[in-house]
């Protein structure tokens, strides 16, 4: 039977449980296996938060960091170690392509609510890695907010915020520094349930992490002068619980590649959406054909060109990513219908002797 207690329900909640997630468990209940979140994964084991405190315990398919597992204390026979019994369906999932350009993808966080995507205000091109990252984090499912970290080193912080929101529209962009604490309570209450902090190295999501634990709980890193570049001071994902509910600090992503991302990037481009659903044709391509409703907006300056150029870009991307996937898959099809094949035709011929 599943082992929560009336106290172990309170002590869940810290970590995000509710009634819905008791239902899921209750579906694939064991003998007194706990339930738990996955705080971090690490070569074939996981640490999970339960109600009876962290446990290391071993995954043969590792699950993401936020994910509900039911574990089942001292159950390898091996090693007497804990092990992971089952996985719970996810509500969300963060997801990127792998960087191995095999448009396989990776979770980097599960279950999230909020998405805080971190800009740093000395970052050149703000705009183009922020709309990448705005587009994988509506594709989540969870709500995404800008936040333009360092903001003590700007002399014109409202600018640059304004800046931003014009490529974000429909999110809240959000100016804050942990060295003053300017801003700070605005993004804490912006960090609703589970929320994942993304952006590039040396972006200040550690700094940021801490300052709203308001405990020196992840390692932070100094930036390079020469280039505003980090030095990936955090290497793992690690899912920590806070007063407003849990937070999960994620390494710095150099590369950001989409992968059947097609909804998120058009809640991402809201604006040039809309646009092209006033072409004269619904087929309209947005080059030369009459009466196109985005070329226009772009040739009387009411849409930045680099913003219709970012939205075809990520476009085509996630259309090259959907190709691949296909490609492999039909691949992987064929592999495996020769393999029958072949075990058929070497059964007839036993058959045949």
């Amino acid at each position: 039977m599943l082992s929560v207690s009336p106290s172990s329900i309170s002590t869940l909640s810290r970590y995000g449980w509710d009634d819905a997630w008791e239902q899921l468990a209750l579906a694939h209940d064991g003998p007194g296996r706990l339930p738990g979140r996955v705080a971090r994964v690490d070569r074939g084991r996981v640490d999970v938060l339960t109600d009876r405190g962290r446990l290391r315990a071993r995954c043969p398919v590792p699950p993401a960091v936020g994910d509900w597992v039911l574990v089942d204390p001292g159950s390898d026979p091996r090693s007497g170690t804990p092990s992971v019994a089952a996985v719970l369906p996810r509500r969300t999932a963060l997801v990127r392509a792998t960087v191995s350009g095999r448009s396989e993808a990776q979770v980097l966080a599960a279950n999230v609510d909020t998405v805080l995507v971190t800009v740093p205000c000395e970052s050149g091109g703000r705009a183009g890695r922020m709309e990448r990252l705005l587009a994988l984090a509506w594709e989540s499912g969870a709500t995404p907010v800008v936040v333009l970290t360092k903001s003590d080193r700007l002399e014109a912080v409202a600018d640059a915020v304004a800046e931003l929101a014009l490529s974000a529209p429909g999110v809240e962009v959000l100016a804050v520094s942990a060295v003053t604490g300017e801003g700070l309570d605005e993004v804490a209450t912006a960090a609703r349930g589970t929320t994942v902090l993304v952006g590039p190295s040396g972006a200040g999501k550690s700094t940021l992490a801490n300052a709203l634990l308001g405990e020196e709980a992840l390692a932070v890193g100094e930036v390079r002068a020469s280039d505003g570049k980090g030095r990936h001071t955090t290497v793992h994902r690690e899912l920590v619980p806070f007063e407003g509910g849990v937070l999960v600090d994620t390494p710095g992503l150099r590369a950001v590649g989409l992968v059947d991302a097609a909804e998120g990037i058009d809640k991402a481009f809201t604006d040039v959406v809309e646009l092209a659903d006033g072409c004269r044709f619904a087929d309209c391509a947005h080059d030369r054909e009459p009466g196109c409703a985005v070329r226009a907006a772009v040739e009387a300056h009411e849409l930045p060109e680099r913003r219709w150029e970012a939205y075809r870009k990520l476009q085509r991307e996630d259309e090259w990513a959907a190709a691949r996937t296909d490609a492999r898959l039909a691949a992987e099809r064929r592999g495996r219908s020769k393999t029958i094949t072949k075990a058929q035709r070497a059964a007839y011929r036993e058959r045949g002797r």
